[in-house]
Order: structure tokens, then sequence, then C-alpha cells
């Protein structure tokens, strides 16, 4: 029996300018349509760290070019920015590749808002890398030259971070439901979904933030009555003791131990850590529900139980 798949895919992986990402999406759509050919539904949660980043950063620039002329663009705006030029870009390879294999499917793109708490604590304390990797002397320039917020991350280099607010609700979930179920490869809350919170009437206003794509994805995949969240990484499994000689690669977890691990400080903030978070908010929400932490390459064994970590 086929399962239904949430994927939430880094951003990073997508490439940092459209070169890159033309080329990236190519390899990442194999890998999902192997997921697909073997029976299963799948839905595509992309990250948009790099991307988003650019898409402001260009903006700015061109406020400053011409200020009578270009107003500064919201940061929810280059949010759905994103979503559309990389959605495009997937929805056309995964497409592609399905045809490529006799497969007929349709893929979508839903340009989605995620609601957040306009209370959310991490308003006032910013925390989520975009942009580019920088030295430590640019990133601090950004930081007198713009007001940004810079910090050092997980050893790559500096970035420039932004309010990660928790994701509540997915506004179109009744719309990416009705396309899974009449069969379609869906990209949805891209770059973590459009963050906005609600105001007077109906009315929905965008939220200057970025959403964790792996923590939406995990939303979702609740919303979806998933049986099983994929959180693609660089690692094929969860480590404790990463990077140390007593190194010891996970196969599969308990709820209550992810939550002894992260206790003990294993996971770096910023990096493993909000993955093994999202992922235990998925699995035990419900019976039966599991997420796999691995690579991309290896979605297809980790399905059949070859490699990745499993959490249950």
């Amino acid at each position: 029996m086929g399962k239904r798949i949430v994927i939430a895919l880094g951003g990073n992986a997508l490439g940092s300018n459209l070169p890159e990402q033309m080329k990236a999406v190519k390899i990442t759509a194999r890998a999902i349509v192997d997921l697909i050919e073997d029976g299963h539904e799948v839905v595509i949660c992309h990250g948009n760290g790099p991307q988003v980043g650019m898409i402001q950063n260009a903006m700015v620039e061109l406020t400053r070019s011409d200020p009578e002329k270009y107003i500064p663009c919201p940061l929810s705006v280059c949010v759905a920015m994103s979503q559309g030029y990389i959605g495009y870009d997937l929805q056309n390879a995964m497409r592609e590749e399905m045809l490529d294999r006799g497969i007929s499917k349709g893929a979508a793109t839903v340009l989605t808002q995620v609601e957040v708490d306009p209370e959310d604590p991490a308003f006032l304390n910013p925390t989520k890398p975009i942009g580019p990797f920088m030295t430590e002397a640019e990133a601090r320039a950004l930081e007198k030259d713009r007001d940004y917020h810079v910090m050092e991350d997980a050893g790559r280099g500096w970035r420039r971070v932004v309010a990660s607010p928790e994701p509540k609700s997915i506004i179109e979930i009744d719309t990416i439901r009705s396309l899974v179920e009449t069969d379609h490869i869906v990209v949805a809350c891209g770059g973590g979904g459009i963050p906005v919170f609600r105001t007077e009437g109906h009315h929905l206003k965008g939220a200057a933030a970025v959403i964790d794509k792996d923590f939406a994805a995990a939303v979702l995949a609740k919303q979806l009555d998933a049986d099983l969240l994929i959180i693609l990484t660089a690692v094929e499994k969860v480590s404790i003791h990463f990077g140390k000689p007593d190194q010891q690669d996970l196969d599969r977890l308990t709820a209550e131990e992810v939550r002894k691990y992260i206790a003990d400080g294993e996971f770096a903030p910023g990096s493993m850590l909000p993955k093994v978070e999202a992922a235990l908010s998925f699995a035990e929400s419900a019976p039966g529900r599991e997420t796999l932490i691995t690579l991309l390459e290896k979605a297809r064994d980790g399905i059949n139980g070859k490699t990745g970590t499993i959490i249950v």
C-alpha cells in the first residue's frame, strides 16, 4: 500500500541562484519521482532561505536606486515571490520526470499562507537564517548599514537572521487536500509558507518573518493526515556526539529518546535541533505516524527501512 508522504526539502538543496536551481531541481525530481513510482502520494514543502534573502536584497537595492519610484517590499511578499519561482521550477521538473517514466499525474504549486500568532515571542528574538553566507565583516557591515540581525550559522559562515514564529495552521489546506485526493503532486508551504495573522474581519496580514519549513511541513502533514513526514537534510542519519570520535548514528528513535537527547544538548540549534523537534511533533501526533530524516538521494531506501533515522 502506498503512503501519503509530506517531504520537507531544504532550500539550500535548490541552489543559491537561478542557474544552480535549474540543475538542482532535476536531481530532486528524480528522487521524488522514485517515490511516486512506488505508489506513494507526495506533497513537497521546500525551504527558501537563500532565495528569499536574495529577493529581499534585490528589492532593497532597487528601492535605494530610486526611492520615489520603488517602495520597500515586505518580507512576507518576498516569501510569496520565492514560492512562485521555486514552485515553477519544481513542478516543471517533476512533470518532465514523470512523463519520461510514463507516469500521468498533474503537478501544481499552491501559493500557501500559514497562520502565526502576532504575539509569538519569536518576533522579539530573530533566529532564522536567510540569504547568502558571508564573512563576519560583511555581516557586521549589514548590521550597521541596514539594521539587520546577523549571526554565525552552524560553522558555515555568517547570515542575516529574521523572526521564525511557530506555524499554527495552513490557510489553503482544503485546496491542497483536494489536489492530493485527485492524484496531483503538490508543492505547498514553500519557504515554510507566507506568514500571516488574522486581523479585523476576515483579513490576513503578512508578518515580517520566515517560518521554519520543517515545522510547517509537520503541521501540513498533520492536517493532511499523512502517514509519513520525510525531512531531507545534509546527513544520512541523525547522530549523537556529532563530529566527535565517538559519534553514533541512530537508526530508530522513540519520542522519549528524542526528548532525552534534546535535553542533553545533542542537536545543534539552527541545524539538527529544529528538524528533530519537527519530526517529534508529527510522529507523536497520532498512532502510526512516523518521521524519516535522511539524505535526498536516500529517501527511497529510507522508506524501505535500509537507511536514515526513523522517529516513532
